[in-house]
């Protein structure tokens, strides 16, 4: 059993709510945005990040974390991406690594819209963790926590963080 946090969309934005939530997780794992490179050494220090970078990041980011992550963790085999839509609105390099790779998970940021949902079609849950930064649309910012356990996704949380603005912002 493997204890996940997700998050995505971060904008360089990290605070003591989002970290306080990340403490005990075994891996985290953050779906694009990161903003800065100082994102990934902060929540490197609570535990292992498995990242994929976003269209803002930048070549220092880059340097470090792939376009695409492809792995299998407890038996599931997750697939993780930024740009890559959602069940019956995938984008099209989205649907290209879905068809091709046949993840049990599939996960995607960029949108800022939390989303947990089955694809039957594919036979995956996809899930994206809206975004956790204060970059964006969102009014709430959040995150997901999860366990990785017998090839499945288990214990599933939304974690809401808070608004995105704070008054006198």
């Amino acid at each position: 059993m493997q204890q996940i946090g997700l998050l995505s969309d971060t904008h360089g934005y990290l605070d003591e709510r989002i970290l306080h939530h990340l403490i005990g997780c075994h891996e985290i794992w953050h779906a694009g945005d990161f903003g800065t490179a100082e994102v990934i050494t902060q929540l490197e220090a609570l535990a292992p990040v498995r990242g994929v970078y976003g269209n803002i990041d930048g070549r220092d980011v880059r340097l470090t974390q792939p376009l695409v992550q492809d792995f299998t963790l407890e038996g599931l085999r997750v697939l993780m991406t930024h740009i890559g839509g959602y069940p019956g609105h995938y984008s099209p390099a989205g649907r290209q690594l879905v068809q091709e790779r046949r993840p049990g998970l599939f996960i995607s940021g960029h949108s800022h819209i939390l989303k947990v949902m089955p694809d039957p079609k594919y036979q995956l849950l996809h899930l994206n963790p809206g975004a956790a930064g204060r970059h964006g649309f969102h009014k709430v910012r959040t995150l997901l926590k999860f366990q990785v356990t017998g090839g499945k996704v288990q214990q599933l949380q939304v974690i809401e963080l808070g608004p995105r603005t704070t008054s006198g912002e």
